[in-house]
This record gives C-alpha cells, sequence and structure tokens, in this order.
C-alpha cells in the first residue's frame, strides 16, 4: 500500500474516534488499488459492521477476482484482533486490517489473517 493508503486508513479511524471506523480495500497481486470508506452500522467504539451496501460490494468485489482487504479501527486499544473480531472474521481468504490509535502521535496499521479460530500477521509494506 502506498503512503497515502495508509494515511487515508489513518485519517478515516481519527475522523470517526471514538467510535470505531470500517472501510475495505481491493488489491490486485499484493497491491492495493483503491479504498473506500464505510459507515460502521454498529457505531460503536467497542465493534464494526460494514453497512449493507458495503458488504455487497465487497463480495461483488471478491466475486470479481480482487483480492479483498477490510479495516476497522481501535480507537484505544492496539492493532490486535479482539475475540470478537476473530469470531466475526467469515471469509478467510480476506485480510483484516486493523488501525491502532492507542497512542495518537503514533499510529499503527496491521494486517490479519483469520481462519476458524486461528489468527495470522501479514505483513503491511508501504511504497
Amino acid at each position: 500500500m502506498t503512503r497515502s493508503h495508509w494515511q487515508q486508513l489513518v485519517d478515516h479511524a481519527a475522523r470517526d474516534a471514538p467510535n470505531e471506523c470500517c472501510g475495505y480495500l481491493r488489491a490486485r497481486h499484493g497491491r492495493v488499488d483503491e479504498i473506500t470508506e464505510a459507515s460502521n452500522a454498529r457505531s460503536s467504539p467497542y465493534g464494526y459492521e460494514l453497512e449493507g451496501a458495503a458488504l455487497l460490494r465487497v463480495n461483488e468485489l471478491d466475486d470479481e477476482g480482487w483480492e479483498i482487504g477490510v479495516y476497522h479501527s481501535h480507537p484505544r486499544s492496539p492493532a490486535e484482533p479482539s475475540q470478537t473480531d476473530i469470531n466475526l472474521a467469515t471469509y478467510p481468504h480476506w485480510t483484516y486490517l486493523i488501525v491502532s490509535l492507542a497512542d495518537p502521535n503514533a499510529p499503527v496499521v496491521r494486517a490479519w489473517r483469520m481462519a476458524d479460530g486461528r489468527v495470522e500477521e501479514e505483513p503491511v509494506d508501504l511504497d
């Protein structure tokens, strides 16, 4: 992802704080092509849910062969999946990114693959 993409994720998280933000990205060959901000249907500082139209669009992109990443923020906690995040990660081939604003002066973006209760970190490479 480019530094501009990274900044877009951080800016979205900061705008929606103290609630969690969410959205999705599409990629080809591991390179992010586009990031789309979505509404958090839960409007909560403790969880997120992509609103219906966004989730439908993500599934369409998946069907079209795009690599999918879904992101959300942790306004006050580390960029590590909570048990709720793990339980809600129902698409094992998607990447889940978490933006942490726990230290607002040093935001962190980390990526995870989650399937069947297993969690593996993936690199976030900045171009």
